[in-house]
């Protein structure tokens, strides 16, 4: 056994824990999220052709706040924060619902505490929780 394999298989034993599971899918979802949004606003940032300077100053904060948000790992922002930066983009925060198959491998699993399949779970999750990379311009 590989340890990649031990890896999946200890995920899936702590996955059986209702409450491992749901904290484990709502950070998962949490993460994806964030890096999702915020790539989508350092992507119209790019495209509007603005420093990260120039953005900080059209919503009067500092160029650190901006610095952080876009270049951090461990980011955290308000959704008030965001709202801002992406007004200044011309975008808008929306929420969208998920689709059905991933509504039954993320919202069922919260909602019930398990899974039929906690390996597979693990496998999409930890695919959520992967930044996507960005490709070079």
């Amino acid at each position: 056994m590989t340890n990649h394999s031990a890896f999946w298989d200890d995920l899936a034993r702590d996955l059986e824990d209702p409450v491992f599971l749901r904290e484990y899918v709502v950070e998962s979802m949490r993460i994806a999220t964030i890096d999702s949004v915020v790539k989508a606003i350092d992507d119209a940032r790019e495209a509007a052709g603005l420093s990260k300077a120039e953005l900080a100053r059209a919503i009067q904060k500092e160029p650190a706040t901006i610095r952080r948000l876009l270049s951090s790992d461990s980011s955290n922002p308000t959704l008030g924060t965001l709202a801002e930066v992406a007004a200044a983009l011309g975008l808008r925060i929306t929420v969208e619902p998920i689709s059905k198959a991933e509504r039954g491998q993320i919202t069922e699993p919260l909602l019930e505490g398990r899974t039929a399949d906690p390996k597979k779970l693990a496998r999409h999750l930890e695919k959520l929780r992967t930044p996507k990379a960005k490709v070079p311009a």
